[in-house]
């Protein structure tokens, strides 16, 4: 790639043009400057594909995109528990990005998966830091190999979707470093982005993007990060607030109005012009990393790209039940192939990481490259979960004369979405009464599962065979194939606990949170560390899947600074392990949940064939936040190392003394603090974990500009309800028909102030006021203010541009 130049330094930008840097140009350009040579730069998502678009832009995914690889989702990535995995998709990402003249891929996607329930967790990777972390690094490091600058999110504490851009994330100091921030510092320590987004939410009663916390004191003092910051779409309250906390970069297009209120704010002494220097340097410095527009990326091998995608998502498919060896299916097999998913795959999430596929495989087109015996294909049941007794019959008949039923079940889509949460954890009733059916028929069933998260299975007993492949791509049917058949032995393992049911779950009674705050009321407690604590009983437990070989364990040797574990294949085909080693404290000490995942390495394996496995432990592994010293510490004391292939499989275990720099000492916390029994926690013990009164959940009094438009429908002025009267309708009437509708979800879940920041510059600060007290009764004083801000917007307008023009 060219070396790329800026011929320009920030001391000798106009304090106009420095603030118009960090304003974006249009829905997914930043601001050029043609006469500095500073060219704007296209940013897109891509968590798992490049979504460019060219024609009508939005931030949803709601218009066409170019053709690009959609691999498998971070969910499903995160199965694998394949750092060089993650790597090549993520190098794959980059040189598609590349190629498209994408300069910012908009990922990966990190939040750590607080509930089961999240309707954006196929974005995510895990409920453990640890394996998150190193994923993300993984991608980053493999997209920007490619010279395209990743952009890792959300950025941070971000974990529902209902009202997330309202919603404040109320969490201690303790569980924030450890469970929601530990990822990210993982991946900017490891992997050095060169940006990274903020988050729609407030975090501890101020937004991520205006959070000094967050941004200066941990993102750039203590992880050393030297990119550039970009607000979420539409994710800017306070443009001036967000500039002098550590912020930089505001998109989409909020207009040149925002570049004026900081322009006002340095001439009044609001913003120090160094912070402003500052930010506008991060973006020269990300123009000046990217490829230069004359240096064409090579061309994309979509072919390879493809085969890329089925080996990823073949590495990921977790075998969670394998009775009587039903898989692999021997060749030559009968089979029945059952389920609407089956032809119509459910292959990535909704929301703006949608991709427009450069193909796209379906189990009954491509099941005829295999040597199965295909007997029938039958949809079984329709994905709306209406109930359709001929599909049934013709499925419970075609299972008869199989010696296996192929049954493709999953989570439809409008379960899971970017903008809402899931409601519950079931499969639709039509799919479980139709397995249930297909059992008495003939209890040969394999059930393959798609859906971005987990699901209850009390319909477990029905199949002798259960494979859960996530979201699995443009090429997940294949991949599956593959697995059934034995082509590829799994080796896939949860990066997230499977409950027995919602109830089960630590956060059943809170997530999610409908109020103005979200309280992280369960602490350190969150996914295994809950389960193993506490000794709630699991349908399966983090870290588990099933292989068609055996491994064993012998000889774990560990000391504070690592340990080495052999691991050999006792079985009789090739196969894939995942070490995971645990560590757990013996002596008394400060609260901390029963086990935490220390280190993990995956390891492949001819019959019979032993390998040594290395895992590094250190000061990460033992390490607590220490509130009252402001950092981290370890604690001396009498420690316990576990090996196993999940997290309830401690098959070998060593004791390790670790000499810490600080002495083991019992914190006073409330009770469930102590026992990991969360699910149900005090008032006063949650504020006692917090150190401080707890904030007002309530919403309360006239509408603001922070108040979600869903709020209208309790607004004074009855254009106000009328209008949310008719979003509501519409949402309502896309629920209906199984596909959620993504902009009014996102328009109910918006702040009024959003309207300044999403209109590519129409709408002004000034007019939001207007339109605010238009919404609280005041029509005639709020259509006056909206007017006069509107005609003062157009003329400050022209005025900015002919001033970064250079005009006279």
């Amino acid at each position: 790639m060219k070396e790329n130049t800026v011929p320009i330094q920030v001391e000798h930008l106009s304090v106009l043009e420095k603030a118009a840097l960090l304003v974006g140009k249009s829905v997914w350009e930043t601001r050029d400057l043609p006469r500095h040579g500073v060219r704007s730069l296209w940013l897109a998502d891509g968590p798992h594909g490049v979504r460019k678009q060219v024609g009508s832009a939005d931030h949803l995914g709601l218009n066409a995109s170019e053709p690009a690889t959609c691999f498998p989702t971070a969910a499903a990535v995160a199965s694998s528990w394949d750092v060089d995995l993650a790597e090549r998709v993520g190098a794959a990402l980059g040189a598609e990005a590349a190629a498209q003249g994408v300069d910012v891929l908009l990922g990966p996607g990190l939040n750590i998966k607080r509930s089961p329930l999240g309707g954006r967790s196929f974005e995510y990777y895990s409920e453990d830091p640890l394996l998150t972390g190193r994923m993300a690094a993984a991608s980053v490091r493999g997209i920007q190999s490619a010279g395209v600058a990743a952009c890792p999110k959300h950025y941070a504490a971000n974990s529902q979707e209902l009202r997330r851009m309202v919603s404040d994330s109320v969490v201690d100091e303790r569980t924030l470093r450890e469970i929601y921030l530990t990822a990210f510092g993982i991946v900017v320590e490891t992997a050095r982005p060169r940006s990274i987004m903020t988050s729609y939410n407030l975090v501890n009663g101020v937004y991520a993007n205006e959070n000094r916390f967050l941004l200066t004191e941990v993102l750039r003092d203590e992880w050393g990060f030297d990119g550039a910051v970009v607000t979420d779409w539409g994710g800017s309250n306070d443009v001036v607030a967000g500039v002098a906390a550590g912020a930089g970069l505001e998109m989409p297009a909020a207009g040149l109005d925002s570049a004026r209120q900081i322009v006002d704010a340095v001439a009044g002494g609001r913003l120090a012009a160094a912070d402003l220097d500052a930010r506008a340097a991060d973006v020269l410095r990300l123009v000046a990393r990217a490829r230069p527009a004359d240096d064409p990326a090579p061309p994309v091998d979509h072919d390879a790209h493809h085969a890329l995608a089925r080996e990823a998502a073949a590495r990921s498919a977790v075998l969670l039940k394998n009775d009587g060896a039903v898989l692999p299916l021997r060749p030559a097999s009968r089979v029945a192939v059952v389920g609407d998913f089956a032809f119509a795959p459910r292959y990535q999430g909704a929301g703006s990481s949608a991709v427009n596929p450069t193909r796209l495989d379906a189990v009954v087109d491509v099941i005829g490259e295999t040597d199965l015996d295909v007997v029938a294909q039958v949809r079984g049941f329709r994905r709306d979960g209406v109930p359709d007794a001929a599909l049934r019959d013709a499925a419970v008949a075609a299972a008869r004369g199989a010696d296996a039923v192929l049954l493709f079940l999953g989570l439809p889509e409008i379960a899971e979405s970017e903008g809402v949460d899931r409601a519950h954890l079931r499969l639709p009733d039509v799919q479980t009464e139709l397995l249930a059916a297909l059992a008495e028929a003939n209890p040969a069933v394999v059930v393959v599962l798609a859906g971005g998260g987990v699901v209850e299975t009390p319909w477990l007993g029905h199949c002798r065979a259960l494979v859960h492949g996530y979201l699995s791509g443009q090429a997940g049917a294949g991949a599956m194939l593959d697995v059934l058949t034995g082509a590829v032995n799994p080796a896939g393992r949860l990066a997230e606990t499977m409950p027995v049911a919602l109830a089960d779950t630590p956060t059943a009674g809170t997530f999610p949170a409908t109020g103005r705050t979200a309280e992280y009321r369960e602490g350190l407690f969150v996914g295994y560390r809950y389960y193993t604590t506490a000794g709630v009983r699991v349908a399966f437990p983090f870290g588990f899947g099933l292989s068609y070989t055996t491994f064993g364990y012998t000889d774990l040797v560990a000391d504070a600074g690592g340990a080495t574990v052999t691991v050999t294949n006792t079985g009789a085909v090739a196969g894939a392990d995942v070490v995971q080693l645990y560590v757990r404290r013996v002596t008394p000490g400060v609260h901390r949940p029963d086990r935490t995942l220390a280190g993990f390495a995956r390891v492949e394996l001819a019959p019979g064939e032993s390998r040594t496995v290395t895992v590094p432990l250190g000061d990460a592994a033992f390490r607590h936040w220490s509130v009252p010293a402001g950092g981290w510490a370890v604690e001396t004391g009498t420690w316990e190392v576990l090996a196993g292939a999940h997290v309830d499989d401690p098959r070998l275990t060593v004791r390790v003394e670790v000499a810490g720099r600080a002495p083991a000492v019992v914190d006073d916390v409330p009770a469930p603090y102590r026992t990991g029994a969360v699910r149900d926690v005090a008032d006063a013990d949650f504020a006692a974990l917090l150190g401080r009164p707890l904030p007002s959940a309530g919403w309360a009094g006239a509408l603001g500009p922070n108040d979600p438009l869903s709020r209208m429908a309790e607004a004074r002025s009855p254009l106000a309800r009328l209008a949310y009267r008719v979003l509501a309708w519409r949402r309502d009437r896309a629920d209906r028909r199984g596909t959620p509708d993504l902009n009014i979800l996102f328009l109910l879940n918006m702040p009024l102030r959003a309207i300044a920041k999403m209109t590519n510059g129409l709408v002004s600060t000034d007019m939001v006021d207007g339109l605010v007290r238009i919404v609280n009764g005041r029509f005639l004083a709020g259509a006056g203010a909206t007017a006069r801000g509107f005609v003062r917007h157009r003329r400050a307008d022209r005025a900015s541009a002919r001033a970064l023009r250079g005009d006279a």
